[in-house]
């Protein structure tokens, strides 16, 4: 699957490596690099990407379910996102006899769209610096009195602006603290599934492919957003009509050329650019080995069921892919981080700030100290947290754990036990206790074998048996009322959980004598006395010194343009359309296209299958207006934007504003660019725009949908 191209010459990849950017950029909109984004070709102005006096791309752009990125394109508030940014929606949608999933979805009209219970979108109405407000009165305060007045001074500055009842405000840290924002945030609560292609399109490749290129995967789904008849955010109603958009995004079907300007608008959730070099090298040898090494256990353990078992299959698919995405990211950071020499390259830096700003070898001397100290107790926060998500029998009676915490301390009231039962109902629906024993007796000998002795309750030796594990994990499952295989108040927890709440006195004291409960809180306890406190002291000390780090940083390089990292928060990041050379003598192209659908087809493979119909298009060439140059349908394209999780579904614009593929996915020879941003290998991975409009229009048959859109040819 990998293309070979002797013929590109090593000069050439040096000329794309000087036209990339050198530290990647997750700009705030407000503070856009606006003359390097039109020295790389961009045609239109930052006052058209983010306006709050006039219709720009913005208005445009929303988080999508508090996670992902979506965009608007029609002036009927159709949202356009990923297929696995949908995928909980749609799967909520599917049964075993109307497999969504499998078969996908498709309204023929208005009235036919699925409605989501639960689903929001927020648009950003505003963005403001607001570091003075937030910062007053902090400046001889140290940790935790720092955190209680930035908390203080943070409920009275939003208490101090008007806002909607659909509004809500956020304010949010950025460069470690050294800086705040506020945004300004809108949200609409009637979000419906328009459509969806099958799985074998929309999650072609599955995990074999993901994180990976050359991809040909359709990644995308389609809602849309309805408000009440003033256009203002309203609950589900029958009533509600199409959310009529300020700006929504024209689609562009132009051939894409390497080297054409790109910029991607959305929610990265998380990155860490400026940590020093220490923190990377634990990361790269300790922290995403442990991470790695428990969800191998677990993937391994579903996928022999899921392959097996259709129900199954449909109940642990959602949950399946979560758990696997960030998997095969933290193998493919690690490699990268290596790869990419990233720790000497944050020596060599460390020492050149040093030798400008003498006080920087002092901060990065108590650092390493710190990390030094914290790295047993790091080590067991990775494993523990990790087993305790992984294993989902422990993840509920962890939920139980904290539900009795707080109704013994008088913090429960009415609302969230109602609350908390309803989320229960959700875990439950999509559980099955009997894999989970085999899952959790797994990864408990993981643990056992793992882990330092001193952070392991007395007696836990006996767990490092794998095969003696899955017998007496599966007798104590039987036996517990937490998994819902035995009964309390005359029922099941999974079955009739009002009935089985019926006696709350008697529902507690059962789940404390539950074998499932205390084996849980033997680990839990054992980690809250051992470890927990000591790796959060150590981490609060660590926060402050890497405020610290960071603002030396940003006072000491005057050379350097600085973004901060990623929290969720609306940026814009830039590049160009290109291929990459990741391997000796290994090259990519930066598109692919259909032919290569076919390529990989593998016929009954639950990731490599191809549907019937889109086979019979292939064979008969009828791709409409959709084919480009090469007379095939481009799939998926990659450029050089920094991207991370978070802009999932993100569009990916042109220089003139429009819309031209959908963000999805990182090159995983590239992954590291979360710590460790390198133009030699970090790539996005992007869906064509020909090949969702070819898939709505062609394959769907849903051309009502291509009619509400504004097609640039």
């Amino acid at each position: 699957m990998i293309k070979r191209n002797i013929l590109i010459a090593s000069a050439f990849f040096s000329f794309s490596l000087g036209m990339a950017q050198q530290y990647g950029g997750m700009w705030i909109p407000t503070e856009l690099n606006e003359k390097e984004m039109k020295d790389l070709g961009m045609k239109i102005s930052a006052k058209d990407i983010f306006n709050t006096q006039k219709p720009s791309i913005k208005d445009a752009v929303v988080q999508f379910n508090g996670g992902c990125t979506a965009e608007i394109i029609s002036p009927k508030g159709l949202l356009l996102t990923n297929h696995h940014c949908g995928y909980g929606q749609i799967q909520a949608h599917s049964t075993v006899q109307n497999d969504l999933l499998s078969n996908g979805f498709w309204a023929k009209n208005m009235g036919t769209e699925l409605p989501n219970p639960g689903v929001t979108v927020d648009f950003i109405v505003d963005i403001k610096e607001v570091t003075n407000q937030i910062l007053e009165g902090t400046e001889n305060l140290q940790e935790p009195e720092l955190a209680k007045k930035i908390a203080k001074n943070i409920e009275i500055y939003k208490n101090s602006q008007k806002t909607e009842s659909y509004q809500s405000i956020s304010v949010k840290p950025m460069y470690y603290g050294n800086k705040f924002y506020a945004y300004v945030i809108e949200t609409y609560k009637d979000v419906r599934l328009v459509g969806a292609p099958p799985q074998s399109i929309g999650k072609f490749g599955s995990d074999t492919d993901n994180w990976v290129w050359p991809r040909h995967t359709g990644d995308f789904s389609m809602f849309r957003i309805y408000a009440d008849k003033n256009n203002k955010p309203a609950e589900y109603s029958k009533d509600n009509v199409p959310y009529v958009p300020k700006h929504y995004l024209p689609v562009s079907i132009k051939d894409k050329a390497e080297n054409d300007f790109t910029f991607v608008y959305g929610f990265p959730g998380r990155t860490t650019e400026y940590l020093p070099a220490i923190a990377v090298e634990k990361i790269m040898t300790e922290i995403d080995p442990a991470r790695i090494a428990v969800r191998d256990v677990a993937l391994k353990t579903l996928d022999e069921k899921m392959r097996t078992d259709d129900a199954t299959r449909i109940k642990y698919a959602s949950k399946y892919a979560s758990v696997a995405n960030y998997w095969k990211k933290w193998i493919g950071e690690v490699e990268g981080l290596k790869k990419s020499n990233a720790v000497q390259k944050k020596v060599n830096y460390e020492n050149t700030l040093s030798s400008k700003n003498p006080e920087i070898k002092n901060t990065i001397s108590e650092i390493n100290s710190l990390y030094t100290q914290q790295a047993p107790y790091a080590l067991n926060n990775a494993y523990y947290s990790e087993v305790i998500r992984n294993a989902e029998t422990f993840a509920l009676a962890n939920l139980y754990s904290n539900y009795i915490t707080s109704l013994e301390a008088g913090r429960m009231d009415e609302k969230g036990t109602t609350a908390f039962k309803n989320r229960l109902t959700s875990f439950y629906k999509d559980y099955s206790a009997e894999l989970d024993a085999k899952v959790t007796a797994k990864l408990l000998a993981l643990y056992a074998n793992k882990t330092a002795p001193q952070f392991l309750p007395a007696g836990f030796d006996k767990y490092k048996n794998e095969a003696q594990n899955i017998t007496e994990i599966e007798e104590i499952s039987k036996n517990s009322v937490i998994t819902g295989r035995s009964e309390v108040n005359g029922a099941s927890l999974s079955g009739d959980i009002e009935k089985a709440f019926s006696n709350q006195d008697k529902l507690i004291k059962t789940i404390k004598k539950d074998p499932v409960y205390q084996l849980f809180m033997s680990l839990k306890e054992t980690y809250l006395k051992t470890a927990d406190p000591q790796f959060a002291s150590l981490q609060m000390k660590i926060d402050a010194l890497q405020k610290k780090y960071m603002a030396q940083q940003m006072s000491t390089d005057k050379d350097r343009k600085f973004f901060p990292d990623a929290n969720s928060t609306l940026r814009v990041t830039y590049g160009k359309v290109k291929g990459s050379t990741p391997k000796d003598a290994v090259t990519y192209d930066y598109q692919t296209h259909l032919a290569g659908v076919m390529e990989k087809y593998i016929p009954g493979d639950y990731e490599f299958d191809v549907p019937k119909k889109l086979i019979e298009l292939y064979d008969k060439k009828d791709y409409g207006i959709y084919k480009d140059k090469s007379g095939d349908v481009p799939v998926g394209f990659t450029a050089t934007n920094h991207t991370t999780g978070g802009n999932s579904g993100s569009p990916a614009l042109d220089a003139h504003g429009n819309l031209v593929g959908l963000n999805f996915d990182r090159q995983w020879e590239g992954t590291m660019s979360d710590i460790n941003y390198d133009p030699r290998f970090s790539r996005n991975i992007m869906v064509d725009t020909k090949y969702i409009l070819f898939i709505i229009d062609k394959f769907a048959d849903s051309k009502w949908l291509i009619n509400e859109m504004k097609i640039v040819k």
